[in-house]
């Protein structure tokens, strides 16, 4: 009983560290956050499938690489619940290969959008009228499916082969 317990803990401190450390590193080619953004770290979110500790490393980490990269408090916490909702959502969708890497582009859709333009006062105007919103949206929406649906795809392809040496025999 012990042993699940630290390996769970181990596991998600781990999957915290990765998101970390793949935010930091797009974040050099400044595509972690604003209005066109490819997280590369985003493809993690396929990782509930394998192991419910998942869901606390992610959104530990993006919490933690949202404050490493400067974004403001909004994105913070919003940013962050994006990517637990997302990660419960592919926790949930787990029987569903292909299905479990749309939860986390649906809540990205609909949150980011948001912290984008109120949170940092992005606006995007034509003829008049305010477009942030359904711009943010598609933009948003093509890096999360680039990351969680195609990078997500390949990841959870590879991983299934291991994933009972990485997540034990019991995930």
């Amino acid at each position: 009983m012990r042993n699940r317990k630290v390996q769970f803990i181990v596991q998600a401190a781990m999957i915290a560290a990765i998101y970390v450390v793949l935010t930091y590193f797009i974040n050099a080619f400044n595509l972690a956050s604003g209005a066109i953004q490819v997280r590369i770290s985003e493809a993690l979110t396929i990782l509930p499938y394998f192991t419910p500790a998942a869901i606390p490393g992610l959104f530990v980490g993006c919490l933690l690489a949202n404050l490493l990269t400067g974004a403001t408090i909004y994105d913070i916490v919003f940013g962050s619940l994006a990517t637990l909702l997302g990660a419960v959502g592919t926790y949930l969708l787990r029987k569903h290969k292909f299905m479990c890497t749309l939860a986390p582009v649906a809540s990205n859709v609909i949150i980011i959008p948001f912290v984008l333009r109120y949170g940092y006062g992005l606006v995007m105007e034509y003829g008049g009228r305010d477009w942030s919103i359904p711009f943010y949206m598609l933009t948003v929406g093509a890096g999360e499916v680039i990351c969680c649906c195609i990078l997500g795809t390949i990841l959870l392809n590879a991983l299934t082969k291991v994933r009972n040496v990485i997540f034990g025999p019991e995930s």
